[in-house]
C-alpha cells in the first residue's frame, strides 16, 4: 500500500515538462521579453485564446517621471494609455498538430507596429518561447524573438 500511495504521489508531482508534454495552457506564465527590460504575462482569454500583457518594466516612466504610454499608436485616442498593462498579444488558437499558437496578432509599442504571429517551443524546453512576427501574411517577411521563462 506504501508503495502505491508513493506512485501515486509522484504521478501528481509530474509536470508537462518533466513528462515533455506539451498542451495549450503550457505558454501560459510570465516571460522576460528578449531585451529583458519587460515581463508579459501570458494568459487564456475570456474566447479560449491566448493573450499576454505587459506585467513589469525595467524603466516603467518617461524622463520625466510619468508613466510611459503607448505614444506610437497609430490610433491617436490610444496614445495615452499606460503601457503597464497594455495587452500586446492577442487571439492566438493552440494548434495541437502542429504544436504552435497561430492566427494571433503580437503589438510593438515601441514602434506602434502590430504583426502577425505564431508561437512555439523548440523541441521540448518549454523555458525558451519563440515568437515569430511578420507581416503581408507572409511568414518568411519577419523575425523571430525568444522569451524565457519567468520563474
Amino acid at each position: 500500500m506504501k508503495s502505491f500511495s508513493l506512485i501515486i504521489a509522484l504521478l501528481f508531482s509530474l509536470t508537462p515538462k518533466t513528462i515533455n508534454l506539451i498542451n495549450a495552457d503550457t505558454i501560459a506564465g510570465t516571460w522576460w521579453n528578449a531585451e529583458k527590460d519587460a515581463r508579459i504575462r501570458i494568459f487564456k482569454a475570456i474566447n479560449n485564446r491566448y493573450s499576454g500583457k505587459i506585467e513589469w518594466m525595467k524603466e516603467p516612466n518617461d524622463a520625466k517621471g510619468n508613466p510611459k504610454t503607448d505614444n506610437n499608436n497609430p490610433n491617436e485616442k490610444l496614445r495615452s494609455t499606460p503601457r503597464m498593462g497594455l495587452v500586446i498579444m492577442k487571439n492566438f488558437d493552440y494548434n495541437s498538430t502542429s504544436k504552435k499558437w497561430e492566427n494571433g496578432t503580437i503589438y510593438d509599442p515601441k514602434n506602434g507596429k502590430t504583426y502577425d504571429g505564431y508561437i512555439y517551443f523548440e523541441g521540448n524546453n518549454f523555458d525558451k518561447l519563440k515568437l515569430r512576427g511578420y507581416v503581408l501574411g507572409m511568414s518568411w517577411l519577419g523575425r523571430t524573438s525568444e522569451w524565457q521563462r519567468f520563474e
